[in-house]
């Protein structure tokens, strides 16, 4: 059973984040949802999902609104004991979405001042997969900087760019064309789109 980590970031599209969490928990994975202050700010603001107080209450939330059980696991913003914290316990597959660019910077520059941060070092310095998908637009010379910088420390930068070739009719389903690569660049399977030459 692989074991992922999704962090939401405060940037916008944390709709992204809670579809990819629905897509791997129905897909059996262990999932480890980590949301930073202004990621929790933007998710109520943008679907309504107000995740209020202590880890523990929080984490009830979550079971409760996916349906999940012991599989879905969630830790404070500040909690470097975390499990996932720890190299000699790192998941499978990191994946921020949507990453600010304020997180990717200080992924970039090697800082871990919160457990997202410390989690996606773990993934670059253990090899595993890490994958960031910014949701920015237009991206200015020192996010781009910072993109190539963490493109070539091994992480995999997925931006929040739909494709259109499969004619979607719906925001979800644009929703889901993003998503899908994501489970794609972790190696898990689904049917939220249809690939090219496949329609």
């Amino acid at each position: 059973m692989k074991q992922i980590v999704v962090a939401i970031t405060g940037a916008s599209g944390s709709v992204y984040g809670v579809r990819l969490v629905e897509e791997l928990l129905k897909a059996q994975c262990r999932v480890s949802l980590l949301l930073t202050r202004s990621g929790l700010d933007v998710l109520r603001y943008e679907t309504g999902l107000a995740w209020n107080g202590t880890v523990s209450e929080r984490l009830a939330q979550m079971r409760d609104y996916f349906g999940a059980d012991s599989r879905l696991e969630h830790y404070g913003e500040d909690d470097l004991f975390a499990p996932v914290a720890s190299g000699s316990s790192a998941p499978d597959a990191v994946v921020v979405c949507p990453c600010s660019m304020g997180t990717a910077g200080r992924i970039a520059a090697g800082l871990g001042s919160n457990l997202v941060e410390r989690v996606a070092d773990v993934a670059l310095k253990e090899r595993r997969e890490l994958i960031l998908v910014p949701r920015e637009t237009p991206f200015n010379q020192i996010h781009l900087e910072n993109l190539l910088r963490l493109s070539q420390a091994g992480a995999h930068i997925l931006p929040a760019m739909p494709a259109f070739y499969h004619r979607p009719q719906t925001i979800d389903e644009l929703v889901d064309f993003v998503v899908g690569k994501v489970l794609d660049a972790v190696g898990v399977e689904h049917q939220l789109f249809t690939r090219w030459g496949q329609n």
